[in-house]
């Protein structure tokens, strides 16, 4: 790849994790007519999901807690620690687009639950598109670090308008930012990982284990 150009990427739909929805949910137990729900909104939603990713390689250098990415240095202990020893990166945006907005938007004041459902359909799509492009990188580029978002352990959330100017992300896949750094279509992911050295075979850290909130009600660790 060239660094400074910018890859788009549209994928089919991701395998379900009934699971991880639940999850979302904050379901504490797979009944059934909780598993009946979240299969019905899983039907409504899938003719409306849109798997975009949009993305770029940047050289790194990581000193102490400051992280010079390429487009924008920040000071960030996580972000460093997952970084550490990585020369490139690769800065990424995906969304699921404005679809499943629209259905909880349709069902917020009518039927709750179903509102519910959504938004943990749409964070689990997210996610899983997420881990495919990961899954796509770590084979084509070699071995990868877990990714890292803005507002996630000490990363600051101001880092997503750098990344919507590296990426250019309105333009290639249509996601928006506001002055209150809360993007649109709402499930939607910025975030970055390391590309390491081919001879670093060292496993990754869970991504809740390297995060400060301990109490963050999807913690899975």
């Amino acid at each position: 790849m060239t660094w400074s150009t910018v890859y788009k990427r549209e994928y089919s739909a991701p395998e379900v994790s009934i699971k991880e929805i639940l999850r979302y949910a904050r379901s504490g137990e797979e009944a059934k007519d909780v598993v009946t729900l979240a299969q019905e909104c899983l039907e409504e939603a899938a003719g409306v999901l849109a798997f975009k990713v949009c993305f770029r390689e940047f050289d790194i250098s990581v000193s102490g807690d400051q992280c010079d990415l390429g487009f924008v240095k920040v000071k960030s202990k996580g972000l460093s620690k997952n970084l550490g020893g990585c020369k490139r990166a690769i800065v990424f945006a995906a969304t699921v687009g404005l679809g499943i907005d629209r259905l909880i938007m349709k069902y917020g004041a009518v039927a709750p639950s179903k509102t519910v459902m959504f938004h943990a359909i749409g964070a689990e799509r997210v996610e899983a598109l997420c881990d495919l492009f990961c899954t796509d990188m770590e084979n084509e580029l070699g071995p990868i670090t877990r990714r890292f978002s803005p507002g996630y352990g000490d990363l600051s959330l101001s880092m997503q308008s750098d990344i919507f100017r590296a990426l250019d992300c309105t333009r290639q896949i249509g996601l928006t930012l506001n002055d209150s750094l809360l993007m649109s279509p709402s499930k939607s992911v910025t975030a970055i990982f390391g590309i390491k050295d081919s001879g670093d075979t060292e496993e990754k850290e869970d991504k809740c284990e390297i995060c400060s909130s301990i109490n963050c009600p999807f913690r899975r660790v």
